[in-house]
């Protein structure tokens, strides 16, 4: 498994592996006290699928909140997710909202 993030996100970057999840998943809990999908839609599924999210998200380092979309594919192998990339919107929005 490989999670591709953008560079500019406080837990930006390409973590790879079981380790590398685990260490993207604290960076995430370290960087927001909430982050809820609030509304997903499945643009297409397959060995490629697209998912479209709406997330509602508020900041452990600042307590602001911040609705955002992102937009994920992801890569399908033998029913197991292989690869995700996301795409933000935004970045900088992000970045203002978790810097204090």
């Amino acid at each position: 498994m490989v999670l591709h993030q953008a560079a500019a996100l406080p837990y930006g970057g390409v973590w790879r592996g079981h380790q590398g999840l685990e260490r993207f998943f604290r960076a995430m809990s370290g960087t927001w006290a909430e982050f809820d999908p609030v509304e997903q839609d499945f643009l297409a599924t397959g060995e490629t699928s697209v998912v479209r999210t709406t997330v509602r998200a508020r900041s452990r380092a600042t307590a602001r909140e911040l609705t955002f979309p992102i937009l994920q594919t992801l890569t399908v192998l033998d029913g197991r997710i292989t690869e995700v990339r996301p795409f933000h919107w935004d970045t900088e929005a992000v970045v203002r909202a978790c810097t204090p």
